[in-house]
């Protein structure tokens, strides 16, 4: 798992922010399409490419998608970020 690819990802559970506007630093929950069902896609994302199971408290206590990153890195058995 690569963090271009990684955010590339992330950004398509976007439908009208352009993939460009994403980047580590990106606070995603201020972005005015964010919601409950992004989070839902969020999650079902996280699990379908890198079958990390992804919880309701590593988003509310993630900020960034650097955030979000390191957690679904550190939890892949045998993974460097």
């Amino acid at each position: 798992m690569n963090v271009e690819q990684f955010i590339r990802r992330f950004a398509e559970q976007f439908d009208e922010t352009p993939t460009h506007d994403f980047t580590v630093d990106t606070r995603f929950k201020e972005n005015d399409e964010w919601s409950s069902m992004t989070a839902l896609s969020l999650i079902a994302m996280v699990d379908e490419s890198y079958s990390v199971r992804l919880t309701g408290d590593d988003i509310r206590q993630s900020s960034t998608i650097k955030d979000i990153y390191d957690i679904v890195s550190a939890k892949i058995p045998n993974q460097q970020a």
